[in-house]
Order: structure tokens, then C-alpha cells, then sequence
């Protein structure tokens, strides 16, 4: 009987084709299938883009499916038929890696397909290989330190506006990733929170087209882009 094979979560980084690391490289370059999300308008992925010059071509890519959307059964259902995929790959013997922008562990659809994973197949063999994060890039990119010292960070997410940021009164520092919507309300949330003056955004860190916005103001007139992250202090 053949022995099931291994599944690699590998992240390729922010989408600077230079920033992938070594080990992710050497997994991709050793994969049988490679997996990656794709939305349900087009099959597109950056993820795959930034691999490709390491992906045999003996290898088959896929693209699973992650529904856009708040039904919670429609979404569980998605992430239960793509880990019953991968699992079955693994059940035949083949190297698997499924490829995220950023880092596996961060705010990525790899997530989904772990947790699904430990529950479909607990014996399976999963290694993550961690990539470096948007908002690390983005802070590299700007030269600007992160966290220093006995500071605090806050990462969170501002698809919802102010609504999580808020919980930055606490903290020194805070970077807000998927800021594309709801502008006006992150920006009035930094100001309650003293970090409003020293906050820049970045749009496409490290890609064509990069953007950087120093004022804050600006992103509430700009068309939305969901590659948008704001690094604010205090």
C-alpha cells in the first residue's frame, strides 16, 4: 500500500516575486498538485503567478473554490468538499502544496483547509512554511519600525471599519489590513485613538502599481482597493 503523501500551506509573501523564501521554493519545486484559492469570477491567482517559475512541469495546478459570501453553510460546505480534495491527493501518495499570498498563518483560506484537514484526515502530514506578511513588507518598504522596545501591535482588519480598530487605544502601534472600505470610519477611529497623525497606507505593496498615501484623507475620495493596508502609531 502506497503511503499517504504530505501536504505543504506555503506562503509565497506579499507579491514581490523576490520575497519568496528558499524553503517555500523547494517545496513548491518538489510538489505533485498544487492548490490555490480562486474566486468565483475568475480562476486568476497571484499566489501562482509569483510560483510559477518554480513549478515543474510535471505538476498539475488547481484552483478551489472560497465562496465571497456570509451564508455560513454555503461557506462550511466549501471548505469541507476542498479539504476532502487535498486529502484525497494525499491518500494516492502525492506531494501537495496549497499556495497563499502573505503568510499561511495570517489572515489566509490556508487556514480553513488546516482546520478541515485535522478533521477529514488527523493522520495526514501537514508542514506550514510561513511567508513574509504585507504589513511586514509594507514597513520594510517605508522604512519604518514596526514595533520597538516595550510597545504593543495590533493587527486586525478593517473590512469593518472602525469596528475592530477601536481596539487600538490600547496599543502604540497598529496595522490595518484589508482597508479598502468603510475609509471614513477607519480614519475617524484613528483620530479617537491618537494614532491618526502618524499613519500612512500602502496599496499593492511591493507590485506594479504600488501606491503609497501618506494622507490618510485621500484613500476616503480613492477608488477602493482590496490590497490596501494603513500602518498608524502614537
Amino acid at each position: 500500500m502506497k503511503p499517504n503523501g504530505k501536504l505543504f500551506g506555503v506562503g509565497v509573501g506579499p507579491g514581490d516575486p523576490e520575497l519568496i523564501t528558499v524553503k517555500a521554493v523547494k517545496a513548491i519545486e518538489a510538489a505533485d498538485i498544487i492548490f490555490t484559492a480562486a474566486s468565483s469570477k475568475n480562476s486568476y491567482s497571484l499566489a501562482v503567478e509569483i510560483a510559477s517559475p518554480y513549478i515543474s512541469d510535471a505538476a498539475v495546478t488547481r484552483h478551489l473554490g472560497f465562496p465571497m459570501t456570509k451564508d455560513e453553510k454555503t461557506v462550511e460546505a466549501a471548505w469541507i468538499a476542498n479539504a476532502k480534495e487535498i486529502a484525497q491527493e494525499l491518500k494516492q501518495g502525492k506531494t501537495v502544496v496549497f499556495l497563499t499570498l502573505g503568510d499561511p498563518t495570517t489572515y489566509s483560506t490556508f487556514g480553513y483547509i488546516l482546520k478541515k484537514m485535522k478533521c477529514i484526515m488527523p493522520e495526514a502530514d501537514i508542514e506550514t512554511i510561513p511567508g513574509i506578511t504585507s504589513f511586514h513588507a509594507a514597513s520594510a518598504r517605508l522604512n519604518r519600525i514596526l514595533v520597538e522596545g516595550e510597545e504593543s501591535l495590533l493587527i486586525t482588519s478593517g473590512a469593518f471599519g472602525g469596528e475592530q480598530v477601536r481596539k487600538a487605544k490600547d496599543v502604540e502601534n497598529v496595522a490595518i489590513v484589508k482597508a479598502y472600505k468603510n475609509i471614513r470610519d477607519i480614519n475617524n477611529t484613528l483620530k479617537d485613538t491618537g494614532h491618526f497623525e502618524k499613519s500612512i497606507a500602502v496599496s499593492k505593496c511591493g507590485r506594479t502599481h504600488e501606491t503609497i498615501i501618506e494622507n490618510l484623507q485621500d484613500l476616503e475620495t480613492r477608488d477602493p482597493d482590496y490590497w490596501t493596508l494603513i500602518l498608524a502609531s502614537r
